[in-house]
C-alpha cells in the first residue's frame, strides 16, 4: 500500500472539507426552500390534509310589505352535509346514515347525482334536518365518519298559499342556472330564487356566503370543529321592502270563492303601486324549502289547473265587454262619437251583417241607446256598430298605440304578453290575402275575436281610466325611471264622462252586485267565451268614483257571468278603504255545469287532480 505524504494528506483533507461545505450550503439552501420560500405551499398542502372546506350560506334579505310586515324571512334550520370523498366510500357512509336520515335507495341516489355535479365540495344529505334526525347523528358523529350538522338559516314563508305567485320561490343552484344567469358568485349547492320576488330580486336578497373549515383525522373523522382554522363570516341580503299591503292580500285569499281558478290584482292609480296579486289555485312554496318531494312537484305539474301559473301575468284570456272602454276611449279621441252619440241600428236582439246575425247577449235588445248607456247595459249591438265606425285599421293601431299588445313590465319574472294583431297583415296571413271582411271588427269590438289579454295589462287600461288618463306601469318593489308610455288622448270632460259610464254600470246596469251605500264605485263587467261553453267572468272596477285611490281587476275561470263576481271587488275595495259593505251581495256559486277544480294545496292526493284544457284559444300572433 503506497505511503501518502504529509502534502498529499493535506490536500485530500482539504477537498473532503470543500465536499462537507458543498453538501451543507446544497442542504442549507434547499431547507431555506423548504422552511421559507415554500413554507406557505406546504403549509396548504398539510391543511388540505387535515382540514375540510363548509360553506356557510348567507341569510336571504326580509322581504316585507309596504307597512314592515313580514312577507318572507330566516327561521333557524339544520343542514347534514358528508364531507368530499371517493364515490364508492361516499355511498358507504351513505348506507350508514340512512336509517337515521329516512334515506331509501332512490334517495342516496339523489345525494350521489348532486355530488357528481361538484365531487370538491361538501354534499348536502338533508337541507332541512328535523331536530330528533340531528339529534340521532350527534349521537353517533364518533362511528359516523365525514358527517357535519351545522345549523343554517331557512326560509319561511308566513302566508303561504297566500303570497305564493307573488313572493315565488327558492331552490339550489343547477348547472343551467351557472349558465343562464352568468353570475360568478354562483356555486353549485348553493340556494336561488326561481321565481316571484324570490327570482326578480335575487342579487339583492341574496347576500355573501362565508366559510369555516373542520378538522379530520387521516380517516375522516371530525375531529375539530371551532377553532380548526379562521372562519369567514356569510353577509346577510338587504331587506326587500315591497308595495304589497299584506293585509289585502290576506283579505283578499279569504274571500276568494273557493274552487274557483283566477286572479285579482289591486294597484294604486296614481303610482302603479301593486297593493295585491294574488292566483288561485295556489301552492305552498315553503315545500320547495330544502327541496321539494317528488310526489308533490309531480302532483303540481301533472294538475291541468296549473296551480304553479300565475294567473294574474302568465295567462290570457278574452277580456270580452272590458274592453269596450277601449274601443269607446278610441272613438272618443278620434271624434268618431261623444258620449251622447247613439247608433243608427237600435238594438233588437242583434245586428244582421252581411250573411250572418252577431247576437247581443240581451235576447230581448236594449233600444237606442247613448255611449253612456251602452257601456252601463253593455249592449253589444252599440259597440258592433261602433267597430265599423272605427274601422280595423284605426281599431287595431289605436290598442297598439295604447299598450294593449304590450307587457306592463311589472317586476316579476315571466310575465306574458297579451296577443293582439299588429295590423291587417295578421289577418292576411291567417285567412290569405283580403280573404277576411270588416266583421272581424265586431268581434275585436266586444273583446272577443283575435284578443287575449293578461289581467295586469286590463287593470293597467283601467288605471289609466282612473287617473289623468296616463299610463304608470305597475310594479312592486323599485318604481320605472320613465315617464308615462301611454295614452288615452282624452280630455278631462271626456274621461269623467267614461267615469260616469261606470258609475252606471255598478248603480243600475249590469255591475249592480258591487253598489255599497256609503262607497261610489265605478265599475265594468265582462264575460269571454270558452273552448268549454262556459264563460270566464270579468270584473275590473275602482273608488272612489270621484277621486279613485285603488283600481281592483278579477278574473274567474269558467265562472259564469262577470256580474257575479261584481260583489268580490266591491268587498276588496271596501276592505282597503274601510268602508261599510252591509248592504252587498255577496253570494257567489260556480255554474253548475262548470268543469271540477281544486285548489292544490300541500297534501292533497294526486288522485284529485283536474284535467280542465288550457283557456287561451286564440291562435298565436306574430
Amino acid at each position: 500500500m503506497k505511503r501518502l505524504t504529509p502534502f498529499q494528506l493535506d490536500a485530500k483533507a482539504r477537498g473532503a472539507r470543500l465536499l462537507v461545505w458543498a453538501a451543507g450550503a446544497v442542504f442549507t439552501v434547499a431547507y431555506f426552500r423548504v422552511q421559507i420560500l415554500d413554507h406557505h405551499k406546504y403549509d396548504v398542502q398539510s391543511a388540505s390534509n387535515r382540514l375540510r372546506w363548509i360553506p356557510l350560506p348567507a341569510p336571504r334579505g326580509v322581504i316585507t310589505d309596504r307597512h314592515g310586515m313580514i312577507i318572507a324571512e330566516n327561521v333557524p334550520g339544520y343542514t347534514v352535509t358528508l364531507l368530499p370523498a371517493p364515490e364508492d366510500s361516499l355511498r358507504r357512509r351513505l348506507q350508514r346514515i340512512a336509517p337515521f336520515v329516512h334515506l331509501d335507495a332512490a334517495g342516496i341516489e339523489r345525494v350521489l347525482q348532486r355530488f357528481r355535479r361538484a365531487q370538491y365540495q361538501p354534499v348536502v344529505v338533508l337541507t332541512d334536518a328535523p331536530f330528533d334526525v340531528v339529534s340521532a347523528l350527534d349521537e353517533r358523529r364518533l362511528i359516523l365518519p365525514g358527517v357535519v350538522i351545522q345549523p343554517e338559516p331557512k326560509r319561511h314563508y308566513p302566508d303561504s298559499s297566500a303570497v305564493a305567485h307573488l313572493v315565488g320561490i327558492v331552490g339550489e343552484v343547477t348547472d343551467q342556472d351557472l349558465v343562464t344567469r352568468r353570475d360568478s358568485s354562483l356555486r353549485l349547492g348553493s340556494l336561488i330564487g326561481k321565481d316571484g320576488l324570490e327570482r326578480a330580486y335575487d342579487d339583492t336578497l341574496r347576500g355573501q356566503d362565508g366559510e369555516r373549515f373542520v378538522e379530520v383525522s387521516a380517516r375522516g373523522y371530525v375531529v375539530r370543529e371551532a377553532g380548526a382554522a379562521q372562519t369567514l363570516y356569510p353577509e346577510p341580503g338587504a331587506t326587500l321592502r315591497t308595495t304589497i299591503d299584506l293585509d289585502l292580500q290576506r283579505y283578499i285569499s279569504r274571500v276568494f270563492p273557493p274552487g274557483m281558478r283566477g286572479a285579482i290584482v289591486a294597484l294604486l292609480p296614481s303610482t302603479g303601486e301593486i297593493l295585491a296579486l294574488y292566483s288561485a289555485p295556489s301552492y305552498d312554496p315553503n315545500a320547495f324549502v330544502g327541496g321539494v318531494s317528488p310526489e308533490y312537484w309531480r302532483a303540481l305539474n301533472q294538475s291541468d289547473a296549473r296551480p304553479l301559473l300565475d294567473r294574474a301575468i302568465q295567462a290570457r284570456y278574452p277580456p270580452g265587454s272590458t274592453w269596450k272602454l277601449a274601443i269607446a276611449a278610441m272613438a272618443l279621441k278620434r271624434g268618431t262619437v261623444t258620449m251622447s252619440s247613439r247608433m243608427p241600428i237600435p238594438c233588437r236582439g242583434g245586428m244582421q251583417y252581411g250573411n250572418r246575425f252577431f247576437r247581443c247577449w240581451s235576447a230581448d235588445g236594449h233600444g237606442s241607446l247613448t255611449l253612456e248607456q251602452a257601456i252601463a247595459q253593455s249592449c253589444d249591438v252599440y259597440f258592433y256598430q261602433l267597430g265599423l265606425k272605427l274601422g280595423l285599421t284605426s281599431l287595431l293601431e289605436d290598442a297598439n298605440a295604447l299598450g294593449l299588445r304590450s307587457r306592463t313590465g311589472v317586476d316579476l319574472p315571466g310575465e306574458m304578453a297579451p296577443q293582439f294583431p299588429s295590423g291587417t297583415e295578421y289577418y292576411d296571413r291567417l285567412y290569405g290575402p283580403r280573404r277576411w271582411t270588416s266583421a272581424v271588427s265586431l268581434n275585436l269590438a266586444i273583446g272577443q275575436g283575435e284578443n287575449s289579454q293578461t289581467l295586469l295589462d286590463m287593470v293597467r287600461l283601467y288605471q289609466m281610466l282612473a287617473s289623468d288618463g296616463k299610463s304608470r306601469p305597475p310594479y312592486l318593489v323599485r318604481p320605472p325611471t320613465t315617464e308615462p308610455t301611454y295614452d288615452l288622448g282624452l280630455s278631462p270632460e271626456q274621461l269623467a264622462g267614461l267615469r260616469q259610464a261606470m258609475i252606471n254600470v255598478v248603480e243600475r246596469g249590469t255591475g249592480q252586485g258591487a253598489r255599497l251605500a256609503e262607497l261610489k264605485i265605478a265599475g265594468k263587467t265582462g264575460t269571454a267565451q270558452s273552448t268549454q261553453g262556459i264563460n270566464h267572468g270579468w270584473f275590473i272596477g275602482f273608488a272612489p268614483a270621484d277621486s279613485p285611490r285603488v283600481v281592483v281587476g278579477v278574473i274567474g275561470e269558467y265562472s259564469g257571468h262577470g256580474a257575479a263576481l261584481a260583489p268580490l271587488v266591491a268587498r276588496v275595495i271596501a276592505h282597503y278603504l274601510g268602508a261599510d259593505t252591509t248592504t252587498a251581495r255577496y253570494q257567489f256559486t260556480l255554474p253548475s255545469d262548470s268543469a271540477p277544480r281544486d285548489t292544490l294545496l300541500i297534501g292533497t292526493p294526486p288522485d284529485s287532480l283536474l284535467h280542465i284544457p288550457d283557456s287561451t284559444r286564440v291562435p298565436p300572433i306574430p
